[in-house]
C-alpha cells in the first residue's frame, strides 16, 4: 500500500515539475562537453516585438488556434494568382504600405511572415518583449527623441539610416546616396542579422548555427550576414567598430551567452547609438528547439534596459543564398530610366 502511495506522490511531483518547466532538458553534446546548438532554425512567428495595447500576455491554445487560422485564411487569399491583364495602379499607388512605394508588391506566394505564435514554457506569447512586463519597449530618452526628430528633418546619409522598415526618413528612396541599408543589400532589414536576431515578419527567416571550440558562427539567410562569436575572448579595443558589433561568448552551464559591444554609428538598431550593448542567451530546451533571450541596453536611447525572448524551432528546410539584386544592379537600371525620362521631357 505504502509503495503505491509513494509512487503516486512521486508521479505528482514529477508531473508538477514538468509543467513548471523545472525538468531540465539534457541536450546532446560536442566533444568539448558543451551543448550542441548546431542546426538550421526558422525564426518566423506571428508574435510581434511589442504587445498590442489591451492584449493579454498569454493566449490560450484555442485563442491562438483561432488567430492562426484567421491568418492562414488571409494568407491563402493573398496567394491567389494576380490578373495579368489588370490595369495599372492609380497615380501615387494603391495604398499598400512599405518599401514597395505604395504601388503594389509581391503577392503572398512570395512571403512567409509566420504561421504560429511563439511558445515559451508552454505559453503562447503575444510579444517578444517580456521586460518591461507590459510587453512594450521602454520610452526613449529626451536626447533620443530629439535625435529621432532631427533624423527625419534632414537628408539622410549612411550614418543616419536604419535597418527597421518604416523608420527610414522621408525621401530615403529618392536618390542613390540615401537608400537604406537593407534596400542596398548591406544588412538584412529589421535586425534579422542581429544582434539582437529578430524576426523580420516578411520572408527568408532561416538562421544556421555552426560551432567549434573557439568560435560560433550564426548565418542569416537574409541578407547574407555571418556573425562570428569569439569564445572566451576579450572585446576588441573600443576604437574598432563593426557593423554587427564585436561578439564574444562564454558558457553559463548549458547556455551560450553572447556579449556584443563596439557597434558602429551606421546600423542604429531602433535609433540606438554606439553605446548599444546586447547580451544574448541561447539554450537548447528540447530536441528541436532553442530558447533565445536578448537584453538591450543603451542609456543614450532608452530610459531603462529591456529584455525579450522567443523560441527558435529547428527546421529541415534548406538555407539558400540570398542574392539580393545580384549586386543591386537594379539601381543602375533605375538611374538609367530616370535619365531617359528626363531626356524625353526635354524633347517635349
Amino acid at each position: 500500500m505504502r509503495t503505491h502511495v509513494v509512487a503516486g506522490l512521486l508521479a505528482v511531483v514529477v508531473g508538477a515539475a514538468a509543467v513548471a518547466g523545472q525538468v531540465k532538458y539534457s541536450p546532446p553534446r560536442l566533444a568539448d562537453g558543451h551543448p550542441d546548438l548546431q542546426g538550421t532554425y526558422d525564426l518566423a512567428t506571428l508574435t510581434p516585438m511589442e504587445r498590442p495595447s489591451g492584449t493579454k500576455a498569454v493566449l490560450t491554445a484555442q485563442e491562438a488556434a483561432d488567430a492562426e487560422a484567421k491568418v492562414a485564411a488571409q494568407t491563402e487569399a493573398g496567394r491567389r494568382a494576380i490578373n495579368a491583364n489588370r490595369a495599372a495602379p492609380p497615380k501615387g499607388g494603391d495604398g499598400s504600405v512599405g518599401a514597395a512605394g505604395a504601388v503594389g508588391g509581391y503577392n503572398n506566394f512570395w512571403l512567409d511572415p509566420g504561421t504560429s505564435y511563439t511558445i515559451v514554457n508552454g505559453e503562447r506569447r503575444t510579444s517578444l518583449v517580456i521586460d518591461p512586463p507590459d510587453g512594450k519597449v521602454p520610452p526613449l530618452t529626451a536626447a533620443a527623441r530629439q535625435r529621432l526628430l532631427s533624423r527625419f528633418a534632414r537628408p539622410t546619409s549612411d550614418a543616419t539610416e536604419s535597418r527597421d522598415p518604416g523608420l527610414e526618413p522621408a525621401g530615403s528612396y529618392d536618390d542613390p546616396e540615401r537608400r537604406p541599408l537593407g534596400e542596398r543589400c548591406l544588412l538584412g532589414f529589421g535586425s534579422t542579422s542581429g544582434p539582437p536576431a529578430l524576426p523580420n515578419y516578411f520572408y527568408n527567416n532561416l538562421h544556421q548555427i555552426v560551432q567549434t571550440k573557439d568560435n560560433v558562427m550564426i548565418l542569416t539567410e537574409m541578407v547574407h550576414d555571418a556573425r562570428i562569436v569569439r569564445m572566451n575572448a576579450e572585446h576588441l579595443p573600443k576604437t574598432i567598430k563593426k557593423w554587427m558589433g564585436d561578439s564574444v561568448g562564454h558558457w553559463d552551464g548549458d547556455t551560450l551567452v553572447v556579449d556584443t559591444t563596439n557597434f558602429n554609428d551606421q546600423t542604429r538598431f531602433r535609433n540606438s547609438t554606439e553605446a548599444l550593448h546586447v547580451i544574448e542567451r541561447f539554450t537548447r530546451v528540447g530536441p528541436r528547439v532553442l530558447l533565445y533571450r536578448f537584453t538591450i541596453e543603451d542609456p543614450n536611447t532608452w530610459e531603462r534596459p529591456w529584455t525579450g525572448e522567443y523560441t527558435w524551432p529547428a527546421t529541415d528546410e534548406r538555407l539558400y543564398e540570398y542574392a539580393c539584386h545580384e549586386a543591386n544592379y537594379a539601381l543602375g537600371d533605375i538611374l538609367r530610366g530616370a535619365r531617359l525620362r528626363e531626356a524625353d521631357a526635354k524633347k517635349k
